[in-house]
């Protein structure tokens, strides 16, 4: 894109990547020197595939955006998801349309490579929210004190002594830099048996073995389940980034894992589920679970992610929308959407429908596809219209609420 003296582009091999640095440093603070060669090597990934753009006024590089290829689960299925991150703009830029501009293109260009959905974790919300993107979703952290998980709550003794009460997680073993696919095939197959919402795992595969090849993580692997962790605070905290598990056997291993710390570590903070286990596994009620950051969405081809996106099997629904998206125009038109069986359609309405339909925006479709309830998307502008007796249908179809623990 050109216009304006502004021009708006990928970046290339032949582009100094000197005054991106410089543009992340002012506008997101210092990388510290430890960190500056994984964050290149991150970046020239992204310039070698085509997926960072940058707003050159004058051959000025004045503000920058990049996606990251993902793949997003949702009640157990998942689908391509393009994951926006590092949209910075010169703070003397700012106010002048610069930023808006850059995400068009962005936009447009995730479209044009086929992604049902978008994500994205906002410093601000009324440039996305003016694309489309909507907040849908959190990631949760859980502050626990280390020597409340010494010793955890026992199963019901009238279920045969509970599962997973003494038995061993399968496959358990620290993690090697090799395993980064077979850590992200482990992921989806927790995330696909849980019928989970949200969370994400990224593409290639092999982008795994950077946080594995980290001395300052410590990671594990079982056969159903994923747990990564490190040190901070010096030793007074232990931080852990991913806790995935599938089975009450590896749930309870991950978490002796992190308790045999507590002669050190005072306080365990963990990136999990909303409904993890670990509340119903102390035996005190000594943890705090909230949202520190909330994540945006966009459905940046309407139809498309309905039909990639998992339900519960027992959702029926039939009803008419009627979308209006002024960013993706292809989104926008009376549609009849049908949930049945776990599976979803929205297909263009044919003929006369009777009644009206459900009017949605590109943001309140969004919020809609994250389990937003209806009766919540009414009372904000975001729907209108429709018969109210199907909210109640929508709302189990679309069921929430949705999490990612990747903060990218």
């Amino acid at each position: 894109m050109t216009g304006s003296g502004l021009e708006i582009r990928p970046f290339t091999r032949a582009d100094d990547l000197e005054p991106e640095f410089a543009l992340r440093r002012r506008a997101f603070g210092v990388i510290p020197a430890g960190d500056r060669p994984r964050w290149q090597a991150s970046v020239q990934a992204s310039v070698d595939a085509g997926e960072i753009f940058g707003a050159f006024d004058g051959g000025r590089l004045v503000a920058s955006a990049r996606y990251f290829r993902m793949r997003q689960w949702w009640h157990g299925r998942s689908m391509p998801m393009a994951g926006v991150a590092g949209v910075k703009v010169a703070p003397e830029e700012r106010g002048r349309g610069v930023g808006r501009a850059l995400m068009t293109e962005l936009l447009a260009e995730i479209a044009r490579h086929g992604y049902p959905v978008s994500t994205l974790y906002p410093s601000t919300l009324p440039i996305y929210r003016s694309l489309g993107w909507e907040n849908a979703g959190g990631l949760y952290e859980a502050s626990i004190p280390a020597r409340a998980l010494t010793a955890l709550a026992g199963p019901d003794p009238a279920l045969d002594g509970g599962a997973g009460a003494g038995e061993d997680a399968a496959g358990l073993r620290p993690a090697e830099i090799g395993d980064g696919p077979a850590a992200v095939e482990v992921l989806g197959r927790v995330y696909r048996e849980l019928r989970h919402r949200g969370p994400n795992t990224r593409l290639p595969a092999d982008t795994a073995a950077r946080w594995l090849d980290d001395e300052d993580h410590f990671a594990y692997v079982a056969d159903d389940g994923i747990l990564s962790y490190r040190w901070s605070d010096g030793h007074q905290e232990l931080r852990a980034d991913l806790l995935a598990a599938g089975s009450a056997a590896t749930s309870r291993a991950f978490w002796r894992i992190l308790s045999s710390h507590a002669s050190l570590a005072r306080t365990i903070r963990v990136r999990l589920a909303p409904d993890d286990p670990v509340t119903w596994l102390l035996r005190e009620p000594d943890i705090a679970v909230g949202r520190s950051e909330m994540w945006m969405l966009r459905l940046v081809d309407a139809a498309q992610a309905i039909d990639g996106r998992g339900f519960p099997a027992n959702a029926a629904v039939a009803v008419q929308l009627e979308l209006t998206d002024a960013a993706r125009p292809g989104n926008s038109g009376r549609w009849t959407l049908e949930v049945g069986s776990g599976t979803g359609k929205l297909a263009p309405a044919v003929g006369t429908a009777n009644g009206s339909a459900l009017r949605l925006g590109a943001r309140g479709i969004a919020a809609l596809f994250a389990g937003v309830p209806v009766a919540t998307l009414r009372r904000t502008g975001l729907a209108a219209g429709g018969d109210v007796t199907a909210d109640e249908a929508l709302d189990c179809a679309f069921c929430g609420p949705a999490y990612m623990t990747d903060y990218f």
